[in-house]
């Protein structure tokens, strides 16, 4: 049951209405969306300000697919910073699952923080307007028999399904960040967008070697 995010109106109002005093990231690219209705336009939130502004509305240049691709990465990243933090209580771990699970965390933490400076910046809430902690809202997110089964696992066991549900919550990941790659339009975060495909793609093959191991 895969739900579609919406952005409220409201929410898309004050996006245009913050967007010339926002301090954004970057400089937003000049590609809008490839979806109809997605690009706010830069000229339309530029066009209120006065010239000393310019720039730093062009830094703040963002659209819907950016507001989305932050929305639904932060949770999802917090899950699998959830999932590394299990695997690192727990005794008995082959000692390069637990070194995967320290990577997964420190890149994954810092990315959350990154993500939720921008959603401040412009304006938009850190949290999507539809119900983001539903498991099946973003491709590769745990159910909450999948968390317990991972909590009740130990040993070798536990790894297996570590690597196993991480896996494909990377995939997951991927998917979310492709697809803002091609209609995002801030430039850091469509870089990255790039950035998570290099690292979690290197870390899907890493992890299916490891399963192969056990």
């Amino acid at each position: 049951m895969k739900k579609t995010l919406t952005i409220s109106a409201a929410a898309i109002a004050a996006a245009i209405a913050l967007a010339g005093c926002s301090a954004g990231s970057g400089t937003g690219s000049s590609n809008g969306s490839s979806m109809p209705g997605m690009d706010h336009g830069s000229s339309g939130m530029m066009s209120s300000t006065a010239a000393p502004a310019s720039s730093a509305a062009a830094a703040a240049a963002f659209n819907d697919a950016d507001t989305m691709f932050a929305q639904m990465m932060i949770p999802h990243h917090a899950q699998a910073v959830t999932m590394s933090d299990m695997m690192l209580k727990k005794q008995g771990i082959p000692a390069a699952v637990t070194d995967l699970a320290t990577k997964v965390k420190a890149a994954q933490g810092p990315e959350i923080e990154k993500m939720t400076g921008w959603l401040q910046s412009w304006g938009q809430p850190t949290a999507a307007a539809t119900d983001m902690a539903s498991n099946h809202a973003m491709p590769g997110m745990m159910g909450g028999d999948d968390m317990a089964k991972l909590e009740a696992a130990q040993g070798v066991e536990a790894a297996k399904v570590f690597l196993t549900q991480m896996i494909a919550h990377h995939e997951g990941a991927v998917t979310m960040a492709r697809a803002e790659t091609t209609d995002g339009k801030n430039t850091d975060a469509v870089q990255l967008s790039k950035d998570i495909v290099n690292a979690q793609e290197a870390e899907i093959q890493e992890m299916k070697d490891l399963l192969a191991t056990l």
